[in-house]
Parts: C-alpha cells; structure tokens; sequence
C-alpha cells in the first residue's frame, strides 16, 4: 500500500467505467501527480466506449499525465450493462491487475447511481486489497453525492485547467446540458470548502494502514 505521505509512488492505476470518468472524477488529481513526480508509471483501464470515445480516452490520458508512463487499455463491453458483463469485467480487471504494479488505484464508488460504475466499484477491491484504493465522485441527474472523507486540494489554475482539458479531450460531450464550467468547478468548490481549499477533488476510502 502507498503510505500517506510525500513518498513517490510506485505506480497509478485509474479505472473508469466510461471514457471521460477518470477525468471527471480525478482529473486534478492526476494533474498533481503528474507535475509531482515526472515519470510516473500510470495505467488508465476504460471499460467502454465506440472507437471514438476510446480515441478522446486516450488523448486525455496524454494530456492530463503529461510527462507520465501512460499505459491506456480500452475495452468495448456493453455501455449500460455491465452488471450484466460482471464476468468479462472481472475477468479483464484480473488480468490488468495480473500485469501492473501499483500502489495506489483510482476508481469509482461503490454507492455510485451509475450500474457501470458500481460494477466496477465492486469489484476493484476484491483485486487490489492491499492498496490505497480512492474512490472518486462523478456529478449527474441522479444527485447521489454523499460524505467523502478523503480531499486532494486543487489551486485555481489546476482546476480551471482539469476543466479546460476536458474541453479538449471530449468534444462528443459539449453538447450535454450538463458538461460546463459552472458544474465541474461548482462541486471542486465544494469540496474546497469543505477542505479549507479553494478547490479540491474529493474522494471515499474505506480502509487504509498507517505505517510509521
């Protein structure tokens, strides 16, 4: 497990259901991580999306981890139905977590409003059980935000700049009436507040060892 402190870490592993959750839910994180610790091996597992969804997924990996290893996996299961996919997703995790080694993994949570997203929530730590697993927030229609209890603050240029490059990275999304500033911004605001930061990404963590 990566301890929570300044150490570099090993290796990132970011688990998306769709093409543009890993951005959207950890994209400033990726930012600091990227600009902290040059090199850094990082892998993005996408588990849906057409060829051209699959092509944003990987221009935004080369933008958000710039100067970063970048492995990115893609995948063309059922978007929607994963619950019902569980064997194939299970079964391309294992292999990824079969193959990489990292310390700290990124992935949606378990309480998610998303059917795709808890699917890939549930199953995340039954293969990384013994690594700081973050689970990041992703805002929609069906308000399911909650109480995180892990926060990663953002200065204003790193937020205005995660927005910036999801312009970029995702032009199929622009037209979504709720893909804008006000909203990826509104909720980094939020969680600043709730951090003492001006801005901040927020994420749940179940467990985590303390090691000194």
């Amino acid at each position: 497990m990566w301890p929570l402190t300044t150490d570099r870490p090993r290796g990132v592993l970011a688990l998306g259901a769709h093409p543009d959750d890993v951005e959207i839910g950890c994209g400033g994180t990726l930012l600091r991580l990227a600009r902290r610790f040059p090199g850094l091996p990082v892998t993005v597992v996408v588990l849906t999306g057409t060829a051209q969804r699959q092509a944003e997924a990987r221009t935004a990996a080369g933008l958000f981890l710039a100067g970063c290893r970048v492995d990115v996996r893609t995948s063309d299961l059922p978007d929607g139905r994963l619950p019902a996919a569980w064997d194939a997703v299970k079964d391309l995790l294992a292999a990824v977590a079969a193959d990489v080694d990292v310390d700290l993994v990124l992935a949606p949570r378990p309480d998610d409003a998303h059917q795709d997203h808890r699917t890939v929530a549930e199953i995340a730590p039954t293969l990384w059980r013994d690594h700081l697993l973050l689970s990041y927030e992703i805002p929609k229609w069906d308000g399911d935000l909650g109480r995180p209890n892990v926060y990663v603050p953002l200065d204003e240029d790193t937020a205005h700049e995660k927005v910036r490059l999801l312009d970029k990275a995702y032009p199929s999304q622009a037209g979504r009436d709720w893909w804008d500033e006000e909203t990826f911004l509104g909720l980094a605001r939020i969680r600043g507040t709730e951090c003492r930061a001006r801005y901040a990404e927020a994420f749940h963590l179940s467990k985590a060892v303390l090691s000194w």
